[in-house]
């Protein structure tokens, strides 16, 4: 078998492949400016490291999609056999400029998606430490420190099946609405009752696992005010869906007022839809599936509301 000469592409074509290629990129630069549209709201310091990293990633995508895509029809409109041809094709082989070009590129790609992930990895590190407090261990292992301007807010999260406590240690108040200052550090002390739950604020960009055994610290900076929901990101049973809360952004002055009202305010049973459809359940029996009884609802200063609009 004998490997056929390369022929050196016209001017015109080299052109041509340029003013495409020009074109795929600037295609994928505007399709990752769009792409910001697709997420919720930025209402923490992490969102924009995140979005920037999807967008880079759409970006590249999109520009590696319309390559594969560009080439493929190419091939199928100038290259294609004619019509009753059954005949096989050339036995071409051995181009070696086109395979350093197709192993230099998804390379080249790769590393940078790498390098710019590594980089915002890095910073979430600081922005999110965490402490691991294993129940045989008295002293927990801090990794990095919280930043951000003035004294951080600690809040205790507490993960229930299926519902969610915010203790404010400092003021002696509790909530099944979560209530944040703008622009304050806040570290959150994130434990579980029973099994592993995920504390995701969509908004907030910013996910973590809560485990059975351990107590988390979890810190991250709310930047724009507003109503934000609460999801619980891990499958923790029967209403693992409906194990959300409200999470409220307000001024300064708006949060000290939330704190001193709730800490008035007599302990009352908190918001537990779970709960909630459970005793509905037991009293109209409608049969399926049999269920682990959820906790009852906590009992706190502010149950706050579920049925406000909201953000993200």
């Amino acid at each position: 078998m004998t490997s056929a000469p390369p022929r050196r592409p016209s001017p015109i074509a080299l052109v041509a492949l340029a003013l495409w290629v020009g074109l795929l990129v600037l295609i994928s630069l505007w399709v990752a400016g769009q792409s910001l549209r697709w997420l919720p709201v930025q209402a923490s310091n992490a969102a924009p490291l995140v979005d920037g990293l999807f967008s880079f990633e759409t970006g590249v995508g999109t520009f590696v999609f319309l390559g594969v895509i560009s080439v493929m029809a190419w091939v199928m409109l100038v290259h294609r056999a004619e019509k009753y041809d059954e005949s096989d094709a050339e036995p071409i082989e051995g181009n070696t400029r086109l395979e350093v070009i197709w192993t230099a590129i998804p390379l080249v790609l790769v590393m940078a998606i790498a390098w710019y992930a590594i980089q915002v990895n890095t910073q979430l590190g600081v922005l999110g430490p965490m402490e691991h407090i294993h129940l045989s261990d008295p002293q927990p292992m801090t990794m990095g420190s919280a930043k951000g301007p003035g004294p951080a807010e600690d809040i205790e999260v507490i993960a229930r099946q299926w519902s969610w406590e915010f203790r404010y240690p400092a003021e002696h108040v509790s909530s099944t609405e979560l209530h944040l200052e703008l622009d304050r550090p806040v570290t959150f002390r994130l434990v579980s009752e029973d099994v592993l739950h995920g504390f995701f604020i969509p908004a907030f960009r910013l996910k973590q696992d809560v485990i059975p055994g351990r107590a988390i610290d979890f810190s991250l900076t709310p930047t724009r005010l507003g109503r934000y929901r609460l999801r619980d990101s891990q499958f923790s049973g029967t209403w693992f869906a409906a194990n959300q809360a409200d999470v409220v952004v307000e001024t300064a002055a708006d949060h000290a007022a939330w704190l001193k009202q709730a800490a008035a305010a007599p302990l009352q049973p908190g918001l537990s839809v779970a709960a909630d459809e459970y005793a509905d359940r037991q009293t109209n029996p409608r049969g399926g599936w049999p269920t682990v009884v959820p906790a009852p609802p906590p009992q706190v200063n502010a149950p706050g509301s579920s049925s406000l609009p909201h953000d993200a």
